[in-house]
């Protein structure tokens, strides 16, 4: 295990992360984390380009994390892209900028190691057991699917499906149309036969999200409940008929009414109808009681390989 801080960006479609930690003889402790929702794939996602304003909000973001990881002096910097940056004709040209302007070297990667460093987040979280579970993890330009136990992967596989691009594509009118997402439902039947086939031979028998929409549906949830989530936690559970309930009253309101919502934060409202459509959409599949939601996904992945001395993600 290699000891010292180090930093994690992960650059989603819709939102950067940082995460700085040391990594100790135990394990890590986390000195920081920040998510900014950046919207990297709006306004050119679905033309498979980063559009000029998203750039500019991705480098004004990445300036201010470098200032933050200098002034706790570290070295080792972890950049991760994803989505929006693989399929963006002009992408290259983006990283390559990132390089040369603010010294940061981006690792661009493929939707199956995106899958796998998911993967290892959600173990290192606790949130599997013995047991076959489908995880998944919603991303602006993506959607990841892993099914496995503590120990294993059977199957893994990432889709060009996220949030962003079925905003685009299916959520005119808000509230969303009870037709937009019979469309978004039959295109989702489409896309994901392969997860359909795997579900259907592997049997999972439990349902984990990773982060994200889901870090912001339990936080409905217990707001709902009057609870708070206690510090340090890092696995919660949402019964399933309560996603159903908070999913009725996501489809019913306006962006403005949604925010209302206690426990909603702006950097979701766009993007939670489209993304608990499919939530909605995979239950059909996994008729569980219970979500359990993994606060940590992909950044926490690659402390996984830091911890275990695996210093090349």
């Amino acid at each position: 295990m290699s000891t010292g801080k180090a930093a994690l960006i992960d650059m989603g479609t819709n939102t950067f992360h940082l995460l700085l930690v040391e990594i100790n003889e135990v394990g890590f402790k986390t000195l920081y984390k920040e998510k900014i929702a950046v919207k990297l794939g709006k306004g050119g996602i679905s033309q498979n380009q980063l559009a000029p304003e998203a750039q500019k909000r991705a480098f004004h973001t990445l300036r201010h994390f470098k200032n933050l990881i200098d002034g706790e002096q570290i070295d080792q910097i972890f950049a991760f892209a994803t989505s929006a940056v693989r399929n963006a004709e002009n992408g290259a040209e983006f990283v390559e900028k990132v390089r040369k302007d603010i010294g940061i070297h981006i690792n661009v990667i493929s939707g199956e190691q995106e899958a796998q460093l998911i993967y290892e987040g959600i173990n290192l979280s606790g949130s599997l057991n013995g047991h076959t579970n489908l995880m998944m993890d919603i991303g602006g330009g993506s959607v990841e699917f892993i099914i496995g136990t503590s120990q294993d992967v059977f199957w893994k596989r990432s889709f060009e499906i996220g949030g962003q691009r079925l905003l685009d594509a299916f959520h005119y009118h808000d509230p969303i149309l009870p037709e937009e997402v019979e469309k978004l439902e039959a295109y989702c039947l489409e896309k994901l036969q392969p997860l359909i086939e795997a579900i259907q031979l592997y049997k999972p028998t439990g349902l984990v999200g990773a982060s994200g929409t889901f870090d912001t549906l339990t936080d409905i949830y217990f707001e709902s409940m009057l609870q708070c989530k206690l510090t340090g936690q890092h696995v919660f559970e949402l019964p399933t008929a309560d996603f159903e309930r908070i999913f009725e009253l996501l489809k019913t309101k306006n962006r403005s009414q949604r925010l209302q919502i206690p426990g909603m934060i702006p950097m979701r409202v766009d993007m939670i109808v489209v993304a608990s459509c499919l939530i909605e959409f995979i239950l059909r599949y996994m008729p569980v009681e219970a979500i359990v939601c993994s606060h940590y996904s992909l950044k926490e992945g690659a402390v996984s390989r830091l911890l275990a001395g695996q210093v090349t993600i």
